[in-house]
């Protein structure tokens, strides 16, 4: 992956954006998909850009990131052992007490009515804490 040229002075939206795009492969496509569920869930979504490159989605408190590695694109929910999963998404980070994450390789497809509830069940927690 090429280093971004954008400047942490810039919008946390257009950071991830350029980011997507610098990425040019399935996990750009795939960071990309992930971030639009994200705003169908929650229209009032907040984005942000934190430790260094990573983008955030928060609403009434973190809801989750989405790192991007060689092999896997992981959406880390830090309150991910307290929501409730019945499709299963989450796959990776079961054995803490608190966070949970969802890996997705390339070629996965992910369960968007799913995806979306999971979303919206993590603003309603962060909500009920505040």
């Amino acid at each position: 992956m090429k280093k971004s040229g954008a400047s942490q002075n810039e919008p946390a939206s257009e950071l991830i954006s350029k980011k997507i795009a610098e990425l040019g492969d399935w996990r750009g496509a795939t960071l990309g998909k992930v971030r639009q569920l994200i705003k169908a869930a929650d229209p009032d979504v907040v984005e942000e850009w934190k430790w260094r490159g990573v983008p955030v989605w928060s609403h009434a408190g973190l809801i989750c990131t989405g790192e991007t590695y060689k092999t896997a694109v992981k959406l880390t929910f830090p309150k991910g052992a307290s929501l409730k999963d019945p499709a299963k998404l989450f796959n990776a980070s079961l054995e803490g007490n608190t966070w949970r994450a969802i890996d997705l390789h390339e070629g996965d497809e992910i369960d968007e009515k799913a995806f979306k509830a999971l979303i919206r069940a993590a603003i309603e927690l962060n909500k009920s804490k505040t």
